[in-house]
């Protein structure tokens, strides 16, 4: 259940436009563009950065957001006027910086950890569970790391075969420590 303070901040982020009328490319737009979503999913995973924003602007513990979340913000640092100005200065209050990994088993335990602990609360603040295909679970979020940017102008994308896909989850199950 939402605090007034979060309540009252949730009113102003839901209200808060990334896109620019005046621009012929807006946020949404080329967020869609670079991720190669549909615009219904690109809208709902700008929603979903709102909310990760009022739980990370409110909360006592840290919190780590889904891979199209992260998307969304990524994107959104690159508009600096909007971003620090406008989010972090007007609505938000102060500075939201974003901290990626340093790498290793450590951190990767750590943004798991803190990743379960933004699901928990998400559910605690919002009242709902948050729609799996937007945050899905820590085990699906961290599995797939190995992301590169394609000009899919020069290059074309082949998924790859569901068996090979079976085999190396079987391997990982093979290599997985035991607890």
């Amino acid at each position: 259940m939402m605090t007034s303070q979060q309540a009252a901040l949730w009113q102003q982020l839901r209200y808060f436009e990334l896109d620019d009328p005046k621009a012929t490319l807006p946020f949404s737009a080329r967020l869609a563009r670079e991720n190669g979503w549909d615009l219904d999913f690109t809208l709902r995973a700008i929603d979903e950065y709102k909310k990760f924003l009022l739980l990370a602007a409110t909360l006592p513990h840290p919190v780590t957001p889904s891979d199209p979340v992260d998307q969304v913000w990524h994107l959104h640092l690159l508009y600096t006027h909007s971003y620090w100005e406008e989010l972090c200065g007007k609505v938000l209050g102060k500075p939201l910086h974003h901290a990626p990994t340093r790498g290793g088993i450590a951190e990767r335990s750590k943004f798991n950890d803190w990743y379960n602990y933004t699901l928990k609360s998400y559910v605690s603040v919002f009242d709902c569970l948050p729609p799996e295909d937007l945050w899905p679970t820590a085990k699906i979020c961290f599995r797939f790391v190995n992301f590169r940017r394609v000009n899919t102008d020069t290059y074309w994308i082949i998924p790859k075969p569901t068996w090979l896909l079976l085999i190396q989850n079987a391997l990982e199950q093979l290599w997985q420590p035991r607890r």
